[in-house]
Formats: C-alpha cells, sequence, structure tokens
C-alpha cells in the first residue's frame, strides 16, 4: 500500500513539474493556427468586365465604359468577357446597368455590319410596332423625333440608313418604357448618341427612301 502510494505521489510530481511547458506548448499551437488561417491564400477569383456606369441601349462601347470586376468562379454569368478587346468599338443591343457584367448576347454581332463600312449599328425604338412589321432588313429609311409633350416640331435624326436586322426580343425590367419595337440600323459614329438620346426622350417615326 505504502509503495503504491509513493509512485502516485511520484506520478502526480512529475505532472507538475511538467504542466508549465505543456501549457506553454498549447499556447503556442493555438497562435500557431490563428496565424495560419489568417495568412491563408485568397479565395481564387476570375477578373469580369462590367458597367463602370449605366449604358443604354445603342451605346458604342469604350474603355472608359468598363471597369474589371473579381467574381468567384462558380458566380461568372455565362458568356461574360474576360477581356475588353472584344468589345471596344461594338454597340449595345440592350440597355446594362452599372456593375453588370458584360455578355456576349448584350453586343449587336459583327457580321451585321459587313457591307456598311464606317457605319456602327445602334438599335432604335420605333414608336408604332405596326410600322416594324413593315420592314425589312435592307430596307433604306429616315427617322425622325417627335415631342411626346407636342411643344416642339419634329426633327430628323438621320436620313437614308439602311436596316440591318429586325431583333424580336422580349422586353425587359432595362427597357425605356416606351411603346414600340427595336430596329437596328447602320449610322455614321456620330450620329449614334444623339439618335440613342432621342429614343430616351421622345417618340421616333420612319419615313421609307428606298
Amino acid at each position: 500500500m505504502r509503495s503504491l502510494l509513493a509512485r502516485l505521489r511520484q506520478v502526480r510530481c512529475r505532472i507538475l513539474i511538467h504542466r508549465r511547458p505543456l501549457a506553454a506548448l498549447t499556447a503556442a499551437g493555438a497562435v500557431l493556427l490563428v496565424l495560419q488561417a489568417a495568412t491563408a491564400p485568397p479565395a481564387p477569383t476570375v477578373s469580369v468586365w462590367t458597367a463602370s456606369r449605366d449604358l443604354p441601349g445603342g451605346t458604342v462601347l469604350r474603355v472608359a465604359d468598363l471597369t474589371r470586376t473579381s467574381y468567384a468562379p462558380g458566380s461568372v454569368p455565362e458568356r461574360a468577357l474576360d477581356s475588353p478587346a472584344g468589345a471596344i468599338g461594338r454597340t449595345l443591343a440592350a440597355p446594362l446597368t452599372k456593375g453588370e457584367p458584360l455578355t456576349t448576347v448584350r453586343l449587336v454581332g459583327p457580321r451585321l455590319l459587313a457591307g456598311y463600312p464606317a457605319l456602327v449599328a445602334v438599335p432604335v425604338r420605333i414608336t408604332d410596332p405596326a410600322v416594324v412589321d413593315l420592314m425589312r432588313v435592307g430596307d433604306r429609311i429616315t427617322l425622325t423625333a417627335a415631342d411626346p409633350q407636342g411643344e416642339a416640331a419634329a426633327r430628323t435624326l438621320a436620313e437614308d440608313v439602311p436596316v440591318i436586322a429586325l431583333p424580336h426580343a422580349q422586353p425587359t425590367a432595362l427597357d425605356t418604357g416606351l411603346p414600340g419595337r427595336l430596329v437596328v440600323v447602320g449610322v455614321r459614329p456620330e450620329v449614334a448618341r444623339d439618335l440613342t438620346a432621342a429614343g430616351v426622350s421622345g417618340y421616333i417615326s420612319v419615313i421609307w427612301t428606298s
């Protein structure tokens, strides 16, 4: 019995002797784990090009219109552009809100402009959809804008421009809210911005020239 008690005392003494080193070792291990967690490499991301501001349909894209944004790989929209090279100088087929990823389906296809050198493609909302039903690709038209309040005379926006596409896209939440249907026409770059602005603030009508 005395021998057993003596052995227990020896074990207790050894535990007390090594208690502080063991505690220090445990604390050091905890600190190491915290440091490893804090210095862990960031989660992988993918660069996606997004709109730097609200862009209306028909915008001819410039470098300043786009900004690079990091996305988690699994959250990147389909057909999102990972480089602006294929977008600069091309035309938006629909509006793009600030921060929204630019995808290929938002761009007017480059083949639409085949045969129309020096022109850019611009989607225009024609007020009367029945007029669009009469159009055919290749028609030449003159576009005029009327003040919806009737306070200003109608003005000519572009003359003898070619119809290069008649899209049948469903309306979206980003549409202007004006009635009518979209027609894609080819115009000179300096006319494109004024034509897009007129479609937001007024009613656009068509005169056939050929």
